[in-house]
């Protein structure tokens, strides 16, 4: 709460604002449902004070998480390009130099944990991967990169704002999906066409066929270096 407000300052809050927004955060406690199964008794914890982070379900709660996240890319700098979309933090990294690229994946890696450290946040490591691009006759550099002495894994392919990237950029998996859900629509849209008009068909295919068709064709792509992309959750 106070890592919150103390932002809120930082980013020129009005000192009214500033003491609404204390009012807001402060004195707030929760507990936790603990529902046995086996008994079918239902219990809570112990009510806790909230000390850190912000309120979840709450229409302030994504603009204070926004708030909280958003110096984040000032932290890691050049050389990489951090990508913030809601919870996850996607990080690129490029060079076309083998080991300045491994020496700044772990300087990054470095800055990042320094952060979470001065936010009273930690690394998910279960939800915490890299996708290493690479052309498919290419090499691929052996990286391992370590966090609090915890190794992060390496995946083939991630899922990047809907779309399914693998590590070639062959988009097949993608595509599989894609078709998958084209054919779903194109039985849905053939089942209900006899009952329907020609104008509330077009409206259907719009929404639910041309939509995913037409989804992520304008899209970043380069891999013409060395380049890594890194999936990071967080947890308070």
């Amino acid at each position: 709460m106070i890592i919150v407000l103390s932002k809120c300052e930082l980013y020129r809050f009005g000192s009214k604002i500033n003491a609404l927004l204390w009012s807001y955060l402060s004195d707030r406690y929760q507990r936790v449902l603990i529902n046995n199964v086996s008994s079918n008794n239902t219990t809570f914890s112990e009510w806790g004070k909230i000390k850190h982070g912000v309120p979840q379900g709450s229409i302030l709660g994504p603009l204070f998480f926004l708030i909280y996240t958003n110096d984040l890319r000032n932290i890691i700098g050049d050389p990489s390009k951090p990508i913030l979309f809601a919870g996850d933090t996607r990080i690129i990294i490029t060079n076309p130099s083998p080991s300045k690229f491994k020496q700044d994946i772990n300087n990054i890696i470095d800055n990042i944990n320094d952060w979470f450290w001065g936010n009273s946040l930690s690394l998910n490591f279960d939800k915490t991967y890299f996708l290493q691009f690479r052309p498919k006759n290419s090499h691929q550099i052996s990286i391992k990169i370590r966090c609090d002495n915890k190794l992060i894994k390496e995946t083939k392919n991630i899922k990047f704002c809907g779309l399914d990237t693998d590590s070639s950029l062959s988009w097949k998996n993608h595509i599989d999906q894609v078709m998958f859900k084209q054919c779903r629509a194109c039985y849905k849209i053939g089942y209900v066409k006899h009952c329907m008009s020609q104008d509330t068909l077009r409206t259907l295919y719009f929404s639910y066929f041309h939509s995913i068709l037409s989804y992520g064709i304008i899209f970043w792509g380069n891999s013409a270096y060395n380049s890594s992309i890194f999936k990071i959750k967080k947890k308070g």
